[in-house]
């Protein structure tokens, strides 16, 4: 039996604080539409001036992604900003990075 196809997340644009949340609620709902999928592959290669806000939200959305069990969040499309932003906080190695674009990709909506 094949493993299911990830699903995907796509981040895009400057990431405000006041973002944050509802792109949790976004995450969320793509997980409960996407119930058999065991990791989502997060697109950020759109995300523009990479900051510690930025740094913040893919920690939440890790740990909402690891909250649901076996699912992994696989980052993709990193800048060299971002992940030297990750690494500075200890995250590299928590979130991973397969850098290159995820085959398929849905849009969070803003």
């Amino acid at each position: 039996m094949e493993a299911p196809p990830p699903a995907a997340f796509v981040l895009s644009g400057h990431i405000t604080r006041d973002a944050v949340p509802r792109l949790c609620a976004d995450l969320e709902s793509l997980m409960a539409a996407s119930p058999d999928a065991t990791t989502v592959d997060c697109d950020l290669s759109g995300v523009v001036r990479p900051d510690l806000t930025t740094v913040d939200a893919i920690a939440r959305l890790t740990l909402i992604a690891r909250r649901t069990g076996t699912r992994a969040l696989r980052l993709h499309g990193t800048t060299p900003e971002l992940r030297a932003l990750l690494e500075l906080v200890g995250l590299g190695e928590a979130v991973g990075d397969v850098s290159a674009p995820p085959p398929r990709s849905r849009r969070s909506p803003r």
